[in-house]
């Protein structure tokens, strides 16, 4: 499954309402992918929803230490092909973090994401948590 921000802030905070859903979901999940800019992403809205700082770069270190986690570094071609996703969707509101997931999930026939984010479900993908 590919892990979404809005799936790793239910991971990491225990006032998310998926919290519990999240973490058996991840616990159980034996494929975990991500992206740098989802990873991105997750300081942002983690910082905007208040959570402590020093908490949410502790749980931000141990994603990038976690061998069970693979990381996909956003480079050249990969930001290319995501915005010319956007380009192609323009009656959507996807975020640029959105098409990148989308192309890799693609291209990996990732069919499921840990996210809340009913975006998934318009690109065809299974959203496995609740908003």
């Amino acid at each position: 499954m590919l892990i979404d921000t809005s799936g790793f802030f239910a991971v990491y905070s225990e006032k998310d309402k998926n919290h519990n859903q999240a973490k058996d979901i991840y616990q159980k999940s034996r494929l975990r992918l991500t992206t740098s800019y989802v990873l991105a992403e997750y300081v942002a809205l983690a910082s905007i929803r208040g959570l402590p700082r020093q908490g949410v770069l502790t749980f931000s270190e141990e994603i990038l230490n976690d061998e069970t986690i693979e990381i996909v570094w956003v480079e050249e071609n990969l930001h290319t092909r995501a915005v010319e996703l956007l380009l192609e969707r323009q009656d959507k509101n996807y975020s640029l973090c959105d098409a990148v997931s989308f192309v890799i999930m693609r291209e990996r026939n990732i069919s499921e994401a840990a996210t809340t984010d009913k975006h998934f479900e318009q690109e065809g993908f299974t959203r496995l948590l609740t908003s």
